[in-house]
């Protein structure tokens, strides 16, 4: 498999997820900075033109954070990325979405690139201040889900790969998690990353 990423953005919790289902893949950088996911051979690919991505050997490419997440946990059971039973496969998912397009794109992204939106410094600081508000509620209903487990839902999960990447950014959004969050980021961190 060919994994297109940029480090620092959200396909890190791709990444974690490769790393925990012991998935062969390769790495194809994709550089957010500079533009790479701009790039015609990349627009090709994935016309969307953001990361993650993930080409299969057929050379199907699937695209969207959580559809690549469920394909891992599907396609590597072992892993137990998601849990057995419906009812806790799909609180799993409401998480991993809620994360992904609720606090990721409602929330860091305004506090980190408002300027995307408009063009008004006081607007800019506006949607900044509603982002950061977004991501701080985020980080308290995690902290409650989180609890005294080591993971969100007991077991390492999809969810806590997206958490993972978006507790990463809290310096970029300018929140600061409640302090078991960052432990349980560097639990993460540690545990399924390679050195």
């Amino acid at each position: 498999m060919k994994f297109y990423h940029s480090p620092g953005s959200c396909s890190e919790g791709i990444l974690l997820l490769l790393e925990a289902c012991g998935a062969s893949y390769e790495v194809m950088p994709t550089d957010l900075k500079t533009g790479a996911h701009r790039d015609a051979t990349y627009l090709a690919l994935n016309p969307k033109g953001k990361v993650p991505a993930l080409m299969l050997p057929d050379g199907t490419v699937l695209t969207e954070w959580p559809v690549i997440a469920y394909w891992l946990a599907k396609t590597y059971p072992e892993a137990r990325l998601l849990p057995a039973g419906l009812a806790e496969e799909v609180a799993v998912m409401a998480l991993t979405e809620h994360i992904v397009s609720g606090l990721h794109m409602r929330g860091s992204v305004f506090a980190m690139m408002p300027q995307k939106f408009v063009s008004d410094a006081a607007a800019q600081m506006e949607l900044r201040r509603h982002g950061q508000e977004v991501v701080q509620t985020g980080f308290a209903m995690l902290a409650r889900q989180l609890g005294d487990k080591d993971h969100l839902f007991g077991g390492f999960s999809i969810a806590d790969a997206a958490a993972y990447y978006l507790i990463s950014w809290k310096d970029r959004i300018g929140v600061e998690p409640p302090a078991m969050l960052e432990s349980y980021y560097l639990r993460l961190k540690h545990r399924c990353l390679k050195p």
